[in-house]
């Protein structure tokens, strides 16, 4: 099992930047798939980002790619979501989500295992 704790969030002007960090403890972290999700009030858990094991493959929504990167540190078990011109439709709670299964599809969120407690992401207008 592994634990999955997020950081980095707050409140940020429409058009500046973020990072969040998400970092494992408790296994081989480059064992692991890693992705970042989404969840504003009322609305489905949405997929945001997804990284291999490598971090050598990514992939985004169409509502982030361009603005957002994810990337990962393996040695320090830790991945990263930079926004960049980020608006005030991003806000939501930003999960990280790990999964050590191969699957099909990564932008969902039922081939993730583990997930973190989330972290605040406020834009504000």
């Amino acid at each position: 099992q592994v634990q999955l704790v997020e950081s980095g969030g707050g409140v940020v002007q429409a058009g500046g930047s973020l990072r969040l960090s998400c970092t494992a403890s408790g296994r081989t972290f480059s064992n692991y798939a890693l992705g970042w999700f989404r969840q504003a009030p009322g609305k489905e858990r949405e997929f945001v980002a997804r990284i291999t094991r490598s971090g050598g493959n990514v992939d985004y929504a169409d509502t982030v790619r361009g603005r957002f990167t994810i990337s990962r540190d393996n040695a320090k078990s830790t991945i990263y979501l930079q926004m960049n011109s980020p608006r005030p439709e991003d806000t939501a709670v930003y999960l990280c989500a790990a999964t050590a299964s191969y699957r099909n599809r990564y932008d969902r969120a039922l081939s993730y295992d583990f997930w973190g407690q989330g972290t605040q992401v406020t834009v504000s207008s």
